[in-house]
Parts: structure tokens; sequence; C-alpha cells
């Protein structure tokens, strides 16, 4: 099976793991402070918390950034996590349609946000690793004084002109995954980054059960102030998130001669890309779009096909607003005209960095011969 993501391991990441396992430290030690120093320098951002995975990076930023009952414009086209986390917090997602590239349509953010005052945040999504508009970003954060989160789990390494994912140049937080489908890994894990050393300081108290402890205090003591988790990572899987890192870069170069030849291969065919290549993307996923009324097949008997000829297509996503979770809060009757195509038509094929060239010469291959 050739699988839409995989992990990239080598001799080197083994043996940097290996030599943790051997210290004295394997959590809460001088690995998690290494990783996170690396990590907010690549970035090119001030603080990094470095916690057990993606999902826990945006409950603790939520928990940091909103309060109960705050109301949030977020995108329907994520994973789960994103507008989960505004629960977490008990505040509000306000769910807003995407535009042509799959990232929420920030036009229609400003629209909401003329309409209701009382708006506090917007989640945007750097969808497959394309960059939202950072501009737009800048000017909505300005004029309207809306908190921003900028879910930047696919999108490490990508650029909007100068502006690098994770930097927080335009946004109060953002968050990063490395579960291993995603650019680098560390097995399970994730990291929130912010210029503002109030949010580091509360996050730093969060993500370890809300404990304090001061040079004031008694050797044995501490002091919970906040109604924290275990959030934390181990120093094992920083060992591995360090070893990563120095390939991350040579990882996504790989990642975007995949997209340009996929690029190349669906130019004026039924198989469209859902943006070309444009120097904004990190390429997380490769998403392509099918106008499936065009064809002999359902989207259903693509996927079932292909997945018999050992492609593992996948779905990203299905509209969190209408899963029967939100249905049951009231959601689901929103006007979301491109997602609501997006679901119909869009599907991710196989990009990773192990990916051979006959490996993805068989993937346009097979999805052509398919589709005909």
């Amino acid at each position: 099976m050739i699988p839409y993501g995989k992990q990239f391991i080598i001799q080197e990441d083994i043996d940097a793991v290996i030599v943790t396992l051997e210290s004295d430290y394997l959590t809460t030690g001088p690995k998690v402070k290494a990783f996170e120093e690396a990590l907010g320098k690549y970035c090119e951002v001030k603080y990094c918390v470095a916690v057990s995975n993606g999902t826990a990076a945006l409950h603790l930023a939520s928990l940091v950034l909103l309060n109960k009952g705050d109301k949030v414009l977020t995108t329907p086209n994520s994973f789960l996590a994103t507008s989960n986390a505004i629960l977490y917090a008990g505040a509000k997602p306000i769910f807003v349609d995407i535009a042509e590239d799959g990232n929420i349509d920030l036009d229609l953010c400003e629209k909401e946000l003329q309409k209701d005052p009382t708006i506090k945040a917007v989640y945007s999504v750097a969808f497959s690793g394309h960059m939202v508009e950072q501009q737009k970003l800048k000017y909505l954060r300005e004029t309207y004084n809306v908190i921003i989160l900028e879910d930047c789990a696919h999108a490490i390494g990508a650029k909007d002109a100068d502006i690098k994912a994770a930097s927080c140049t335009n946004s109060d937080v953002s968050i990063l995954s490395f579960h291993p489908v995603k650019h680098m890994t560390t097995g399970e894990g994730g990291a929130i980054t912010t210029n503002s050393k109030k949010i580091y300081e509360k996050l730093l108290i969060l993500r370890n059960h809300g404990m304090v402890k001061t040079e004031e205090m008694k050797p044995w003591e501490y002091e919970m102030r906040e109604l924290g988790f275990n959030y934390r990572i181990t120093d094992m899987q920083c060992a591995l998130g360090l070893s990563q890192l120095k390939r991350l870069d040579n990882f996504i170069d790989r990642r975007i001669a995949i997209a340009q030849k996929y690029d190349k291969a669906f130019l004026g065919t039924i198989v469209k890309p859902l943006y070309m290549y444009d120097g904004k993307s990190s390429y997380h996923l490769y998403v392509v779009k099918v106008d499936f009324t065009k064809t002999f097949l359902s989207k259903v008997d693509l996927f079932n096909i292909l997945r018999e000829k050992g492609i593992g297509i996948q779905l990203h996503y299905m509209p969190i607003n209408k899963q029967p979770y939100y249905k049951n809060l009231g959601y689901g009757k929103e006007y979301t005209p491109v997602m609501d195509n997006y679901y119909e038509e869009c599907f991710s094929l196989p990009m990773y960095p192990k990916m051979t060239v006959q490996e993805q010469t068989y993937v346009i291959k097979t999805l052509f011969e398919v589709l005909s």
C-alpha cells in the first residue's frame, strides 16, 4: 500500500533516541528545552512550548486566549481538534466557509466581524501546508482587535513572502503537530509558539498540572495556581524531534518536488490541483478535485478501486460542523457552498519524502486509468 503520508526515520534518528534512553533524563530534561529552542529559532519566534501532541497544543492555547462564552470564527475544513479546542475552553465556534485553496475565507471573516463586534477571535488553519494571506490576517487583527490563533499543524516551513509559518508575526499564538504523517515527527507531539512572554509563562504552568515552584519555597514545596494538565513531552520524543529538525528543509524540498510533478501531470486534465505550487506551501497534503458528474464512477468507487490497487488516497476533511456531535449542538446549517463542493470533489493523494519516482508515477497512471 502506498499511504497518503508516512514518516521518514533513519539510523541517526534512532541513535539520538538511544542516547537519550541511556541518559539520566527521560522526561522534563535537557532535550525538551533544546528542542524548544531549536524549534523557536527555526520558526523565527521568541517562545516555544513543546507538548504531548497537537491537540494538547490547541487546548492549552485556547485556555490562555479565550474566556467562557467567547465567539470564535473558524473553519469547517480541518481536523476535529481545531474547533474542539474552542469548546474545551467553553467558547463558541462560528464556522465560516472556505476559499478555493481550502483555507478559511478571510473576506467572509471580515463580514462576520462587521456584523458582530462581540466576536473575540479567529482560528485560521494553514490547510495542507498553504499559509493564509498574512497581510489580510494582520489587517483583521489590527482593525477589529481580535485574537488570532494560527493552526500550523500542516505548515511548518511554509512562507508567505518573508513571513514564516508559526512565527506569530500576525497572530497571538501558533500551534504545530509532529504526528508521524506530518513534515517531521516526534512520534506524537506538538508545540505552541508565541511572541508574548505572558502567554509563554502561563503555557508552561498549564502544561505541568498548573504547578509553580520558586526559589523561595522549601525544597519539597510546589504550588498549584491553575487547573493545569499533564501535557508534557518526553526527552526521547524531543531527541527524535531535534534529529528530524536537521533534515526538515530537505523533507520540504522533496514534498515540493512531488507537488510540482503532480501539477505538471494534471495540467489540463479532469484532475485539478486544489492550488498550483506558488511558493507559499510546505505541502503536508497534496489535494486534488474531480468533478465526478463528468466521470462514470463515484468518489466512493474511486476510493475503493484505488485502495484495491494499493493506493491509499484519503479525504481531508469531512466538514466539522456536520459531524453528529456538532449537529447536536445546533450546527450543520451554515451556508458553506465552497466547503460543500470541496467535500463532494476533493481528496488527498500520497505525499511523503520517501515516496519514490516510481511510486508517484504509478499513482498518476493508475488514477487516470480508473477515472477513464
